[in-house]
Protein backbone atom coordinates (compact mmCIF):
# COMPACT_ATOMS: atom_id res chain seq x y z
CA UNK A 1 0.00 0.00 0.00
CA UNK A 2 1.64 3.46 -0.68
CA UNK A 3 2.54 5.38 2.33
CA UNK A 4 0.80 9.13 2.10
CA UNK A 5 2.09 12.03 3.90
CA UNK A 6 0.52 15.55 4.41
CA UNK A 7 2.69 18.20 4.18
CA UNK A 8 1.67 21.42 6.52
CA UNK A 9 3.13 24.92 6.05
CA UNK A 10 3.43 27.98 8.11
CA UNK A 11 3.19 30.91 5.19
CA UNK A 12 3.20 34.21 4.82
CA UNK A 13 0.12 35.85 3.70
CA UNK A 14 1.61 37.12 0.60
CA UNK A 15 3.91 33.99 0.16
CA UNK A 16 2.94 32.47 -2.77
CA UNK A 17 6.27 30.13 -4.00
CA UNK A 18 6.36 27.95 -0.81
CA UNK A 19 3.38 26.23 -2.12
CA UNK A 20 5.05 26.14 -6.04
CA UNK A 21 8.16 25.35 -5.22
CA UNK A 22 8.02 22.78 -2.75
CA UNK A 23 5.73 20.20 -4.40
CA UNK A 24 7.37 20.95 -7.48
CA UNK A 25 10.35 19.23 -5.85
CA UNK A 26 7.95 16.55 -3.98
CA UNK A 27 6.03 15.73 -7.23
CA UNK A 28 9.31 14.58 -9.13
CA UNK A 29 10.23 12.47 -6.36
CA UNK A 30 6.69 10.52 -6.65
CA UNK A 31 7.86 9.73 -10.24
CA UNK A 32 10.62 7.34 -9.10
CA UNK A 33 9.23 6.38 -5.24
CA UNK A 34 6.24 5.39 -4.37
CA UNK A 35 5.21 7.67 -1.77
CA UNK A 36 2.31 10.34 -2.26
CA UNK A 37 2.35 13.76 -0.74
CA UNK A 38 -0.40 16.06 0.05
CA UNK A 39 0.12 20.14 1.29
CA UNK A 40 -2.32 22.02 3.86
CA UNK A 41 -1.02 25.87 4.90
CA UNK A 42 -1.95 28.08 7.31
CA UNK A 43 -1.37 31.61 6.97
CA UNK A 44 0.29 34.37 8.80
CA UNK A 45 -0.60 38.08 7.84
CA UNK A 46 2.39 39.95 6.10
CA UNK A 47 2.81 42.09 2.89
CA UNK A 48 5.94 44.06 3.23
CA UNK A 49 9.28 42.41 4.49
CA UNK A 50 10.57 45.11 7.17
CA UNK A 51 11.53 44.23 10.35
CA UNK A 52 7.84 45.62 11.89
CA UNK A 53 6.07 43.44 9.62
CA UNK A 54 8.00 39.97 10.48
CA UNK A 55 8.26 40.36 13.97
CA UNK A 56 4.50 40.92 14.08
CA UNK A 57 3.81 38.06 11.62
CA UNK A 58 6.27 35.59 13.66
CA UNK A 59 3.72 36.36 16.74
CA UNK A 60 1.12 34.23 14.28
CA UNK A 61 3.02 31.08 13.91
CA UNK A 62 2.08 29.92 17.13
CA UNK A 63 -2.15 29.86 16.30
CA UNK A 64 -1.04 28.85 12.63
CA UNK A 65 0.91 25.61 14.30
CA UNK A 66 -2.42 24.42 16.04
CA UNK A 67 -4.61 24.46 13.06
CA UNK A 68 -2.16 22.59 10.95
CA UNK A 69 -1.58 19.95 13.90
CA UNK A 70 -5.72 19.59 13.63
CA UNK A 71 -5.00 18.36 10.40
CA UNK A 72 -2.46 15.78 11.69
CA UNK A 73 0.05 16.68 9.35
CA UNK A 74 3.00 14.73 9.27
CA UNK A 75 5.90 17.56 8.85
CA UNK A 76 5.25 21.32 9.71
CA UNK A 77 7.60 23.82 7.76
CA UNK A 78 7.64 27.51 8.84
CA UNK A 79 8.04 28.76 5.60
CA UNK A 80 9.77 32.36 6.12
CA UNK A 81 13.47 32.32 6.23
CA UNK A 82 14.59 36.12 6.99
CA UNK A 83 11.26 36.68 9.42
CA UNK A 84 13.19 33.87 11.57
CA UNK A 85 16.87 35.53 11.20
CA UNK A 86 15.63 39.24 12.14
CA UNK A 87 14.77 37.65 15.26
CA UNK A 88 18.22 36.88 16.51
CA UNK A 89 20.84 34.93 16.36
CA UNK A 90 19.95 31.11 16.84
CA UNK A 91 16.39 31.79 16.63
CA UNK A 92 15.50 28.87 14.71
CA UNK A 93 15.98 26.59 17.40
CA UNK A 94 13.71 28.39 19.56
CA UNK A 95 10.76 28.67 17.51
CA UNK A 96 11.12 25.06 16.47
CA UNK A 97 10.73 24.52 20.22
CA UNK A 98 7.87 26.88 20.12
CA UNK A 99 6.00 25.23 17.77
CA UNK A 100 6.46 21.45 18.67
CA UNK A 101 5.08 22.23 22.08
CA UNK A 102 2.09 24.01 20.59
CA UNK A 103 1.76 20.63 18.27
CA UNK A 104 2.22 18.53 21.60
CA UNK A 105 -0.30 20.65 23.41
CA UNK A 106 -2.90 20.05 20.77
CA UNK A 107 -2.20 16.14 21.19
CA UNK A 108 -0.80 15.56 17.93
CA UNK A 109 3.29 16.26 18.13
CA UNK A 110 4.57 16.83 14.93
CA UNK A 111 8.51 17.40 13.53
CA UNK A 112 9.07 20.79 13.02
CA UNK A 113 11.35 21.94 9.88
CA UNK A 114 12.03 26.09 9.44
CA UNK A 115 13.60 27.28 6.35
CA UNK A 116 16.21 29.43 8.33
CA UNK A 117 17.28 26.11 10.30
CA UNK A 118 16.90 23.67 7.41
CA UNK A 119 19.51 26.40 4.90
CA UNK A 120 22.02 26.12 8.33
CA UNK A 121 21.42 22.48 8.17
CA UNK A 122 21.71 21.72 4.05
CA UNK A 123 24.67 24.17 3.89
CA UNK A 124 26.61 22.20 6.42
CA UNK A 125 25.27 18.57 4.73
CA UNK A 126 27.04 20.28 1.50
CA UNK A 127 30.32 20.65 3.94
CA UNK A 128 30.12 24.86 3.48
CA UNK A 129 33.00 27.03 5.13
CA UNK A 130 32.29 29.83 2.62
CA UNK A 131 29.58 30.80 0.51
CA UNK A 132 27.74 33.75 -1.08
CA UNK A 133 24.33 34.40 -1.26
CA UNK A 134 21.38 36.29 -3.73
CA UNK A 135 18.69 37.28 -1.66
CA UNK A 136 15.70 39.96 -2.39
CA UNK A 137 15.98 41.99 0.81
CA UNK A 138 16.46 45.20 1.24
CA UNK A 139 20.50 45.84 2.29
CA UNK A 140 19.59 46.27 6.48
CA UNK A 141 17.20 42.62 6.60
CA UNK A 142 19.92 41.24 3.89
CA UNK A 143 23.08 42.18 6.40
CA UNK A 144 20.96 40.34 9.68
CA UNK A 145 20.90 37.12 7.13
CA UNK A 146 24.72 37.22 6.70
CA UNK A 147 25.61 37.61 10.63
CA UNK A 148 23.03 34.70 10.99
CA UNK A 149 24.49 32.17 8.91
CA UNK A 150 27.82 33.71 9.99
CA UNK A 151 26.84 32.85 13.50
CA UNK A 152 26.52 29.72 12.81
CA UNK A 153 30.14 28.83 11.61
CA UNK A 154 29.95 29.09 7.94
CA UNK A 155 31.10 32.56 6.23
CA UNK A 156 29.45 34.28 3.66
CA UNK A 157 31.99 36.11 1.16
CA UNK A 158 29.51 38.40 -0.69
CA UNK A 159 26.05 38.85 -0.82
CA UNK A 160 23.54 40.61 -3.30
CA UNK A 161 20.59 42.35 -1.94
CA UNK A 162 18.00 43.18 -4.50
CA UNK A 163 16.04 45.49 -2.13
CA UNK A 164 12.47 44.44 -2.61
CA UNK A 165 10.27 45.52 -0.03
CA UNK A 166 7.08 44.57 -1.40
CA UNK A 167 6.25 40.65 -0.99
CA UNK A 168 4.31 39.92 -4.07
CA UNK A 169 7.04 41.63 -6.42
CA UNK A 170 9.62 39.32 -4.64
CA UNK A 171 7.79 36.22 -6.06
CA UNK A 172 7.06 38.19 -9.30
CA UNK A 173 10.88 38.28 -10.19
CA UNK A 174 11.79 35.69 -13.05
CA UNK A 175 13.89 32.64 -11.54
CA UNK A 176 16.12 33.01 -14.53
CA UNK A 177 17.26 36.33 -14.07
CA UNK A 178 19.61 34.52 -11.37
CA UNK A 179 21.30 33.05 -14.86
CA UNK A 180 23.09 36.78 -15.18
CA UNK A 181 22.66 38.16 -11.28
CA UNK A 182 24.89 35.45 -10.09
CA UNK A 183 27.80 36.68 -12.19
CA UNK A 184 28.03 39.66 -10.03
CA UNK A 185 29.23 37.70 -7.82
CA UNK A 186 33.05 36.36 -7.08
CA UNK A 187 33.10 33.06 -6.12
CA UNK A 188 36.74 32.04 -5.82
CA UNK A 189 36.93 30.01 -2.89
CA UNK A 190 33.39 29.80 -2.55
CA UNK A 191 31.89 26.23 -1.30
CA UNK A 192 28.40 27.01 -2.26
CA UNK A 193 26.20 29.52 -3.83
CA UNK A 194 22.53 29.84 -2.56
CA UNK A 195 21.06 31.14 -5.30
CA UNK A 196 17.61 32.25 -3.35
CA UNK A 197 18.37 32.51 0.72
CA UNK A 198 14.28 33.55 0.52
CA UNK A 199 11.42 30.74 0.36
CA UNK A 200 9.36 33.45 -1.65
CA UNK A 201 11.94 34.33 -4.22
CA UNK A 202 11.78 31.88 -7.35
CA UNK A 203 14.81 29.97 -8.16
CA UNK A 204 13.90 26.40 -8.73
CA UNK A 205 14.44 26.72 -12.75
CA UNK A 206 17.67 28.56 -12.43
CA UNK A 207 19.29 26.12 -10.42
CA UNK A 208 20.81 23.49 -12.45
CA UNK A 209 21.67 25.68 -14.95
CA UNK A 210 23.80 27.97 -12.46
CA UNK A 211 25.49 25.21 -11.40
CA UNK A 212 26.33 23.29 -14.69
CA UNK A 213 27.96 27.14 -15.39
CA UNK A 214 29.65 28.22 -11.98
CA UNK A 215 30.65 24.55 -11.37
CA UNK A 216 30.33 24.87 -7.86
CA UNK A 217 27.06 23.52 -5.46
CA UNK A 218 23.67 25.72 -6.19
CA UNK A 219 20.93 25.71 -3.27
CA UNK A 220 18.00 27.62 -1.85
CA UNK A 221 16.16 27.98 0.74
CA UNK A 222 13.49 26.30 -0.69
CA UNK A 223 15.39 23.04 -1.53
CA UNK A 224 16.87 23.32 1.60
CA UNK A 225 13.34 23.31 3.19
CA UNK A 226 12.48 20.25 1.33
CA UNK A 227 15.20 17.89 2.24
CA UNK A 228 14.95 18.81 5.48
CA UNK A 229 11.14 17.93 5.25
CA UNK A 230 11.96 14.62 4.11
CA UNK A 231 14.71 14.12 6.41
CA UNK A 232 12.04 14.50 9.14
CA UNK A 233 9.38 12.39 7.59
CA UNK A 234 12.31 9.28 7.01
CA UNK A 235 12.09 8.97 3.16
CA UNK A 236 14.76 9.14 0.96
CA UNK A 237 15.55 13.01 -0.11
CA UNK A 238 15.26 12.49 -4.09
CA UNK A 239 13.77 13.81 -7.22
CA UNK A 240 14.19 13.68 -10.76
CA UNK A 241 15.22 17.15 -10.62
CA UNK A 242 18.41 16.87 -11.19
CA UNK A 243 19.21 14.11 -8.62
CA UNK A 244 19.45 13.70 -5.31
CA UNK A 245 18.80 16.77 -3.47
CA UNK A 246 21.97 18.84 -1.48
CA UNK A 247 24.28 16.22 -3.37
CA UNK A 248 25.95 18.40 -6.01
CA UNK A 249 21.96 19.64 -6.92
CA UNK A 250 18.58 18.75 -5.72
Amino acid sequence: MTKKYRIGQIVPSSNVTMETEIPAIFRARETVLPERFTFHSSRMRMKKVTQEELAAMDAMSLKCAIELSDAHVDVMGYACLVAIMSMGRGYHCVSEVNLHQETIANGFPTPIVTSAGALINGLKVLGAKQISIITPYMRPLTDKVVDYIEHQGIKVKESIALEIPDNLEVAAQNPLNLLEIYKQLDLTDVDVLVASACVQMPSLEAIDQIQAECGIPVTSAAVCTTYEMMKKLGIEAKSTIGGELLNGSY
